[in-house]
């Protein structure tokens, strides 16, 4: 199954990134052969530069998406997105790649299921 998840808000300020983690997550570890991307767009974006530092007990997306990213399932971003937050690839996490519109098409045709969040 190939599962394609969508994410546009911002890490932080609202859970919808920590939901579709956790959902992203949930459905790797229950399917091991699953093939899952995760596509950051809008201010979703952030979530994944490195050296985030949020207080004790709450909840770290760069931590989530490093995880996800070490993975054998595909984390791509925006990047025009990037460019208009100043994201470069080098403030980005490891496993983390910069992606395009056209390659959204392409992973959006080959996924079973596309859930955006």
């Amino acid at each position: 199954m190939k599962t394609l998840f969508i994410l546009n808000d911002p890490p932080y300020g609202t859970e919808r990134c920590y939901n579709a983690l956790r959902l992203a997550g949930a459905l790797a570890k229950r399917d091991p052969a699953a093939e899952i991307t995760v596509f950051l767009m809008a201010d979703s974006v952030v979530g994944a530069r490195k050296g985030q530092k949020t207080p004790d007990g709450y909840y770290n997306v760069e931590r989530m998406l490093k995880r996800f990213a070490a993975s054998p399932h595909r984390l791509l971003l925006c990047g025009i997105c990037m460019d208009a937050r100043g994201l470069a690839e080098a403030d980005l996490i490891d496993g983390a790649h910069r992606s395009s519109m056209d390659e959204l098409a392409a992973a959006t045709l080959a996924a079973d299921k596309v859930l955006v969040f």
